[in-house]
């Protein structure tokens, strides 16, 4: 078999990817090692930038997220038992969208059906092969039969666990990491959310965050040591810690019910540089990792994609190479900012076990400055709303 682009990993990244090629007229396959229902299980980030609500329109996939999605114009400091509202919009005339990752991956799937695109679901052993030649090829197990899709390019959006990463030399990488000494607690209710925008909360006893999938599901995280147990966390201890976390006037208006989903996840900054190896290029997860406090994951995967579907669409209707050179410097210069966004909110959020009195002091000074200056209220606007391209 040949395609002109073989898609490694089918969530929103390969997905969106996937969906731009093929309304361009480019050939291309997509690969997963897991299942259609595996893949529409994971619960993951639901606020979109306003590029990336663009880029679904792009793909044909919008139309549900516009009638189902929350366009939310600001969102909330809480801090010294005071709420202070960050106005995007007023500050920047941009909004952000709320609309959960599960259903705009069902929507690209949708999406790739209704337009007779290629997907190939639990498939093993899926392997790039002599992407720093002339001719790239993938080789990949299904129903015990080895395949191979030979292509000109290879787009590695398989996460950060993916063999897209793994296959580079390590010679050729350089990474970049920070680990975090804290996780989040997170759990999903089907409950009316506590405000009708995101709360971000800096409390002594830890960082908390109110957000929400809809007008009647919400998601709550409160930060938490790495060794906790999800066992000894039961709904109503969640609950009760979450309110301590509030400003009086949220705690006193949650609406509290049995949870659906809980886990804890652990918070860490990641970057593989460069992100092209010849015709293999990392997207998504596969190169970068930022904790979720500044909602830049999915986000700066959709940026990657805008990126590298440029380059490509220029490739084979122009003839010309110049975008898919640039790729890995033009996405690394968007990554690192969102990452630098993405530090400064967990450090300026969340108690570090090192953090002491005088850290302490210097949160409250930075959170008073954000709030009381338009100028950094403005800084901090742009950056959550989300960088051009």
């Amino acid at each position: 078999m040949r395609t002109q682009v073989v898609i490694i990993g089918s969530g929103p990244s390969g997905l969106l990817l996937g969906q731009l090629l093929t309304n361009a007229g480019i050939d291309n396959v997509i690969l997963d090692r897991v299942g259609k229902d595996y893949i529409l299980g994971r619960v993951r980030a639901g606020v979109l930038e306003e590029g990336m609500v663009g880029m679904l329109d792009r793909a044909g996939a919008g139309g549900r997220m516009h009638r189902e999605g929350l366009p939310h114009e600001g969102f909330s400091l809480a801090f010294d038992g005071r709420d202070h509202r960050i106005d995007l919009f007023g500050l920047t005339g941009k909004r952000v969208m709320v609309y959960g990752q599960t259903e705009l991956t069902h929507d690209l799937m949708d999406r790739r059906e209704a337009s007779g695109g290629v997907s190939v679901y639990e498939t093993a052993n899926v392997t790039p092969h002599d992407f720093d030649g002339d001719k790239p090829y993938v080789t990949h197990e299904k129903d015990g039969v080895t395949h191979r899709i030979d292509c000109d390019f290879i787009a590695g959006c398989d996460g950060y666990h993916g063999v897209s990463r793994k296959s580079v030399p390590q010679s050729a990488l350089q990474t970049f990491e920070r680990v975090y000494p804290f996780g989040w607690l997170g759990i999903l209710a089907d409950v009316p959310p506590v405000n009708h925008e995101l709360i971000y909360a800096n409390h002594p006893r830890g960082f908390a965050l109110c957000s929400m999938r809809s007008q009647t599901r919400s998601r709550y995280y409160i930060q938490c040591a790495l060794d906790e147990k999800i066992e000894n966390w039961p709904d109503d201890r969640f609950y009760d810690e979450l309110r301590r976390r509030l400003p009086a006037e949220h705690a006193g208006n949650m609406i509290v019910g049995p949870s659906f989903e809980k886990s804890i996840a652990p918070l860490r900054s990641f970057v593989a540089e460069p992100m092209r190896f010849g015709a293999l290029f990392l997207v998504g997860d596969a190169a970068h990792i930022v904790p979720p406090t500044g909602a830049k994951g999915l986000n700066l995967a959709a940026s990657d994609v805008h990126y590298l579907f440029d380059g490509l669409r220029a490739y084979y209707g122009e003839k010309s190479s110049a975008g898919i050179d640039a790729y890995s410097d033009r996405a690394l210069k968007r990554v690192w900012r969102a990452v630098r966004f993405s530090w400064s909110m967990t450090t300026l959020m969340h108690r570090f076990p090192d953090t002491g009195e005088f850290g302490q002091k210097i949160q409250e000074a930075e959170l008073d400055y954000l709030v009381g200056s338009q100028a950094a209220s403005t800084a901090l606007a742009e950056n959550y709303v989300g960088l051009p391209y």
